[in-house]
C-alpha cells in the first residue's frame, strides 16, 4: 500500500473538470514535491508564503513607511524604463511607405518582424515579476531549496498545506488571492482587530484566520468537510509560532451554511460545545469571509447565515467580505459577464436595504490601496467590503 501511495504521488493526474488557483498557477518554476496524500487520495503540498517583514516587528510604523517608499521607488523605476523605451522608439522613427512595402510578401501580406528584446525589456519584466508574483517556496526533500529556507525566519513565513487543481466542491483546499487581500487589511489595521473574538466563514486552508490570530484573541475558523477541516487544523499547528507572541488562538469548527443550527453532536469531529457557542455569541465582534462567492446558492446560504448569526450576537458586529470578480464568456449572453459577482452585489444590496425592524446593515466598499504584507498580484478585480451589523432594539 505504501508503494502504491508513493507511485501516485510521483504521477499526479488532473482531470479537465478541475480548477486551479492563480496563487498556485504563478508559482516559480521549481520542483513541486508533494508531502502526502490526503484522506481522499488528493496530493497535498506545503508552501511557504513569505511575509514582507517579521510579525514581531509589525507594531512599528517604520515598516509601513518602508514598503510604501519601496513601492514608490519601484513604480518610478518602471516609469523610467518605459520612458527610455519610448525615447528609443522615437529615435528610430516611423517606417515610411517604402519600408512597409519591403515587408510585404508575394501575396501582399505583411510579414511581421519582431523587435529583438532589449536589456530594458528584460529589466522591466523582472521588475514587474518581483511586484506581482507570489513568493512561494515549495517543500521538497531535506536538501531541496535549502537556501530559501535559511533566508526565511520563523516569524516571516506562513506555512500552508494545500491541494492543487481540485474539483469545484474542493476549492477550499487551495489558497486564493482574496484571502491575501483580507490578510493585508488585517495586518494594516491590526489595532482595530487586537484582542477581538472573530468568526471566519469558509476558512478553507485557514491562512486568513492564522493572520487574524496574530492580533486577535480568539478566532473560530469554520468550514465543512472532515478532510478540509483536518488540513486547516494542521496549518494552525504549523503556524503556532506566529500566534504565540500575541497570545491568539484558533478553534477549527464545522459550520454548514445550509443548516440553521451549530453542530453540537459530540461524536462528530469539529463539533461545537455549548460553552463555545455561548462564547461566540457573547463576544464575537468580527466576522470575515474570503473568496467564497462563486456559486449563487452558496452565496444565498452565506448571507442567510450572516443574518442569523449577527441577529443572535449580543453586540454589534463588523463583517469583512473579500472576493475576486471573475470574468467569463457565456454563450447565453454572448458576452463577457460576471454572474457570480453580480449575484453577490444584488444580495449585498438586499441586505443593506433590509427593513425587518430588528437589524440594520450599513455597507461600505474598502479601497484596496493599503500596504501589502504578502507578495501577490493585487489585481483590480480584487474587492473588499465592510458591513456594520447593528441591533435596532
Amino acid at each position: 500500500m505504501a508503494d502504491l501511495a508513493e507511485e501516485e504521488m510521483d504521477n499526479p493526474t488532473f482531470s479537465s473538470d478541475t480548477v486551479l488557483s492563480d496563487v498556485h498557477l504563478h508559482c516559480p518554476s521549481k520542483r513541486h514535491l508533494m508531502v502526502r496524500l490526503n484522506a481522499v487520495g488528493q496530493p497535498v503540498f506545503l508552501s511557504y508564503f513569505k511575509l514582507l517583514w517579521s510579525t514581531e516587528d509589525l507594531a512599528s510604523g517604520k515598516h509601513v513607511r518602508e514598503i510604501t517608499t519601496g513601492r514608490e521607488q519601484q513604480s518610478r523605476s518602471g516609469d523610467e524604463l518605459c520612458d527610455k523605451d519610448r525615447s528609443n522608439v522615437k529615435e528610430k522613427g516611423e517606417l515610411n511607405s517604402e519600408g512597409v512595402e519591403a515587408l510585404l510578401d508575394d501575396d501582399g501580406d505583411l510579414e511581421v518582424v519582431r523587435r529583438p528584446r532589449g536589456a530594458s525589456d528584460l529589466q522591466a519584466e523582472d521588475l514587474l515579476r518581483d511586484i506581482v508574483c507570489p513568493v512561494i517556496l515549495m517543500k521538497g526533500k531535506e536538501d531541496a531549496f535549502e537556501d530559501e529556507e535559511q533566508e526565511c525566519t520563523c516569524s516571516d513565513v506562513v506555512k500552508i498545506e494545500h491541494t492543487m487543481a481540485t474539483p469545484l466542491e474542493d476549492v477550499g483546499k487551495q489558497v486564493w488571492r482574496a484571502a491575501f487581500l483580507l490578510a493585508d487589511h488585517i495586518l494594516f489595521q491590526r489595532d482595530t482587530f487586537r484582542g477581538c473574538s472573530v468568526l471566519e466563514l469558509g476558512g478553507g486552508t485557514g491562512i486568513t484566520s492564522i493572520i487574524m490570530a496574530t492580533v486577535a484573541k480568539r478566532v473560530y475558523c469554520t468550514d465543512v468537510g472532515d478532510d478540509l477541516l483536518a488540513m486547516c487544523e494542521q496549518n494552525v499547528a504549523l503556524n503556532k509560532h506566529l500566534m504565540e507572541p500575541g497570545g491568539g488562538e484558533i478553534k477549527v469548527k464545522e459550520l454548514d451554511w445550509l443548516k440553521d443550527e451549530f453542530c453540537t453532536d459530540p461524536e462528530t469531529p469539529y463539533s461545537w460545545s455549548e460553552e463555545e457557542i455561548a462564547d461566540l455569541l457573547d463576544h464575537c465582534s468580527v466576522i470575515m469571509a474570503a473568496d467564497v462567492f462563486y456559486d449563487d446558492d452558496l452565496t444565498d446560504a452565506l448571507f442567510r447565515t450572516l443574518y442569523r448569526i449577527t441577529h443572535n450576537l449580543r453586540n454589534s458586529c463588523t463583517v469583512y467580505l473579500a472576493l475576486e470578480k471573475r470574468l467569463n464568456f457565456t454563450l447565453r449572453h454572448m458576452d463577457i459577464t460576471c454572474e457570480a459577482y453580480s449575484h453577490f452585489r444584488n444580495t449585498l444590496n438586499d441586505l443593506e436595504n433590509l427593513q425587518d425592524g430588528k437589524m440594520k446593515y450599513t455597507v461600505e466598499h474598502i479601497k484596496a490601496d493599503f500596504c501589502q504584507f504578502l507578495v501577490y498580484e493585487r489585481i483590480e478585480q480584487l474587492e473588499l467590503w465592510k458591513i456594520m451589523a447593528e441591533h435596532l432594539a
